[in-house]
């Protein structure tokens, strides 16, 4: 299990450091469906002024660069992830704050001598293999009265945006996912969300439960974005299909994304956050 759990973070390490410049420009920056969670997320752990923050899983420095605004001058922020390319980006996008640093370090593994006021993880928590390894040192990183604030997304099944296309695409390619991934909808529900904090000692937990409704447009953007942006290592597994099994996959999708299409044609998924709030 360890060399899958290595083999996996190995390669999703090198997904992340070939997707996260389009990533950012596209997704993390644009406030817009999922990344309206940003905002709420910091307005529900209530940051004051000088609070010093460890933000795990910083990607490309989006919520880091907020808190940021949100502690002033006398405040510190920490980015910390493992991809060096979304650090490059997230160094790049908030070269002008002098009170924030970014660090290239696993969430299961990293190791701060000060203790923080609060640590947050933004869509991140279902990526790591041991959850509650990380989760325990975020929990030894934490003052006694520290804060934790973590957002996922909601069941697969109220995240029809990934599903449409994932339902679809296992069946042409039973590998898509590689071994070892851990399963990312494991804290897509409340319960499930609210028992793995809490198994990891943190108390005081609240989940709140928002819908950020986004639209790709219509299907053949929707589609002609997936295949654009998609990784490298999904894209090589997409052209070795067929002519015939490329069309009859889009249209599997297509047929999925009918039930949040409009009469105008413009696809409007709805999109399932859960943000939770817990004390040391």
């Amino acid at each position: 299990m360890k060399v899958k759990h290595f083999d996996y973070k190995k390669q999703n390490m090198s997904v992340w450091n070939e997707v996260a410049p389009r990533y950012h420009k596209r997704w993390a920056t644009s406030k817009k469906g999922p990344f309206q969670s940003t905002k709420k997320l910091v307005e529900l752990i209530d940051v004051k002024k000088g609070d010093r923050i460890l933000d795990v899983a910083s990607g490309t420095g989006v919520v880091t660069k907020l808190l940021n605004q949100k502690v002033g001058k006398l405040g510190f922020v920490v980015g910390a992830d493992t991809s060096t390319t979304a650090i490059k980006v997230a160094k790049k996008w908030n070269k002008k704050s002098s009170n924030i640093l970014f660090v290239n370090t696993d969430a299961e593994n990293f190791s701060f001598k000060e203790k923080f006021d609060i640590i947050t993880c933004q869509y991140a928590l279902f990526f790591f293999p041991n959850a509650q390894k990380a989760l325990k040192n975020m929990k030894n990183s934490l003052k006694e009265s520290g804060k934790l604030g973590i957002s996922v997304h909601g069941h697969p099944n109220r995240v029809p945006y990934f599903d449409s296309i994932f339902e679809a695409v296992t069946q042409f390619i039973p590998n898509y996912v590689p071994p070892g991934t851990p399963d990312f909808d494991r804290f897509g529900t409340k319960k499930s969300l609210r028992d793995e904090i809490k198994k990891a000692g943190f108390r005081k937990i609240t989940v709140k439960d928002y819908n950020f409704p986004h639209s790709p447009g219509t299907f053949e953007q929707y589609w002609g974005n997936y295949l654009r942006y998609v990784a490298k290592p999904i894209k090589e597994k997409l052209n070795s299909l067929d002519r015939s099994q490329k069309k009859e996959l889009k249209e599997m999708v297509k047929e999925n994304t009918k039930p949040y299409t409009k009469k105008n044609g413009i696809i409007q998924f709805p999109w399932e956050v859960l943000i939770l709030t817990a004390k040391h």
